[in-house]
């Protein structure tokens, strides 16, 4: 392939102010419960221990809060293919609801903010988790850096 005939790359479609996305909905099982514990060496027995859970007041093991905020990435959204140069820098998640194994859950991110600070671009995005109710388990937000490419010439 010659250099004429090589694809050129092209920047990503900045995203707007007001866009949503999705990412794919997943239904817990006992596996993510127990590889979220082996990754982060969270493990509570509150988390995956029937006989624990069962004396607390949900009665059941619960997902762990980092797994159902890491739901929301917005690189398993959508968007995926217009973040190329997304840094995220900040992050805040708040619980409503628990999650349990068998929980079908559902992330929904709405561009909610883009802006400028000095020469810096950043977009700040609202995330949310819904259940299989239409129940929202998670209300939070991403802010990332919008690394920007240099004109050449």
């Amino acid at each position: 392939m010659t250099a004429a005939q090589a694809p050129v790359a092209q920047a990503p479609v900045a995203l707007r102010e007001g866009e949503i996305f999705h990412g794919p909905s997943k239904t817990l099982t006992d596996a993510h419960f127990l590889m979220f514990s082996a990754v982060t060496g969270d493990v509570h027995p509150s988390h995956y221990d029937v006989e624990y859970a069962k004396g607390t007041r949900f009665g059941k093991p619960l997902a762990h809060g980092l797994l159902l905020a890491s739901l929301t990435a917005l690189g398993a959204s959508n968007a995926r293919e217009r973040i190329d140069g997304y840094v995220l820098i900040e992050q805040g998640s708040r619980f409503l609801r628990p999650a349990a194994v068998g929980d079908t859950l559902a992330p929904e991110l709405a561009i909610e903010r883009v802006w400028r600070e000095d020469k810096r671009l950043l977009c700040r995005v609202q995330t949310k988790l819904v259940n299989q109710h239409g129940e929202t388990l998670l209300e939070g937000f991403h802010v990332y850096r919008v690394l920007e490419v240099e004109a050449k010439g």
